[in-house]
Parts: structure tokens; C-alpha cells; sequence
């Protein structure tokens, strides 16, 4: 494939362009073809991505405590806000997936479209270096601003918890299915005398979570808009 758009888009060049064909390759089509998928750097990426948006908004907000900091970091890394910058990048049109995961429109999916991005963030990096990677960062936070605000669902609901009094609320993974390329969890999110709030299901654990904080807040009649 042909990534020379791709690499204008993101605004790197590789070096070695197998990194980037490897950050394209979604664990469906690595299962058909027997070959390697980008899952490995999903999960470097995810680091690499934390860290760059933590020094970004230790530095741009200084007046703000670790809580505050926390939350806008949440937000900004979480799942849809992932997914936005990967169609503004068009990663999914260039994603490498099975037959099936083609037909049930897997290059708009958001789950995926979240990882492909931390990928591609892991390849610049390994190709780069950090300063590469943390323009790319920048390019995929567009100002650091993301629709959801400060407020993501975990600690949205933990600070309506709170609010009422209550502490703060614990989550626990209840259970895994689907095979090793495509696992989804399933989580559940409980008061501190036990009583469940909801559950949830994703693909990693932290958004299965998320998942069951929505679910929570939307049963306690909070708004999740």
C-alpha cells in the first residue's frame, strides 16, 4: 500500500515505513494472513500519548490541581475524542482489515478507529523519537479542546457521588469473551456498600469501565450529554 498520504497527512515521513504498515494493521487481518497486528503498539502508544498530553497540560494550565489535570487528561484521550482525530486524519482509509470486519464498517468504528490512532502514534515514535511523536499529539488534540470538556464519565460520576456524600465508587471486571484479536470485557461499577450501578462492555478494560460509569450515571438520571 501506498501510505505517501497518509505520511502528509500525519506529518511524518518514516524512515521505515514497515512501522507504519504495522500501526495500519487491524488484528483481523493479521489473524487472515497470518501476520503481525498493531495491537503491541496500541499499547506503546497509549503510553507515549499519555505522557504527551500530560506535559502539554502541566504546562498550559499551571494554576490547575493534579484532580483538574487528571480529568482534562481523560478527556482528551479518551475513546470518541481518539476516533475524531483519526477521521481527520482518514486512518480508516487506510486500515488493513478482514472481509468481515470491512462489511460491518469497521473503518468508521470508533473502538478502532481509537487504536489505529494510538498506533500510529507508537510507529512516529519508534521511527522519530518523542519530539515527532509529540507533534503528532498535537495534531490529533487540535488545540487541546475536545467535546466532552472536562468530564469524563468515571470521574463525572465519582464527583456526583461525591456530591451526595457518598465515596468513591469501584469498578470490577466480571468478564472476557471473543478470541484474542477482538476480546471485549465486561465491567460493572459499584457503590461503596456494594450496590451495582451498571455495567458496561469494550474492548480494554478502562472503556468497559467507562461504559459502566455511563450506564451508572444515566440510571441516577445524570446527564451524559
Amino acid at each position: 500500500m501506498n501510505y505517501h498520504m497518509l505520511e502528509q497527512a500525519i506529518g511524518h515521513t518514516f524512515a521505515d515505513i514497515a512501522l507504519l504498515d504495522l500501526a495500519m494493521t487491524h488484528p483481523s487481518y493479521a489473524l487472515a494472513h497470518k501476520c503481525k497486528d498493531n495491537q503491541r503498539l496500541e499499547f506503546l502508544g497509549d503510553a507515549v500519548l499519555e505522557i504527551c498530553v500530560s506535559r502539554v497540560l502541566y504546562h498550559k494550565f499551571p494554576k490547575l490541581r493534579e484532580g483538574q489535570l487528571t480529568r482534562k487528561r481523560a478527556a482528551l484521550v479518551c475513546e470518541a475524542n481518539l476516533a475524531r482525530a483519526a477521521r481527520r486524519l482518514n486512518l480508516g482509509g487506510f486500515l488493513k482489515l478482514d472481509k468481515g470486519e470491512e462489511i460491518v464498517g469497521g473503518r468508521e468504528n470508533p473502538s478502532i478507529l481509537a487504536d489505529t490512532m494510538e498506533a500510529v502514534i507508537a510507529a512516529v515514535y519508534l521511527d522519530a523519537g518523542m519530539d515527532k511523536a509529540a507533534a503528532l499529539v498535537d495534531l490529533a488534540m487540535d488545540g487541546y479542546e475536545c467535546e466532552q470538556a472536562d468530564r469524563d464519565a468515571k470521574s463525572a460520576l465519582q464527583e456526583y457521588l461525591q456530591a451526595l456524600g457518598e465515596e468513591t465508587p469501584t469498578y470490577e471486571i466480571i468478564g472476557q469473551d471473543g478470541p484474542p484479536h477482538a476480546r471485549v470485557f465486561t465491567a460493572r461499577v459499584l457503590r461503596a456498600d456494594g450496590t451495582q450501578l451498571g455495567t458496561g462492555v469494550g474492548p480494554r478494560k478502562q472503556r468497559a469501565e467507562e461504559a459502566a460509569a455511563k450506564m451508572a450515571r444515566e440510571s441516577l438520571g445524570q446527564s451524559v450529554n
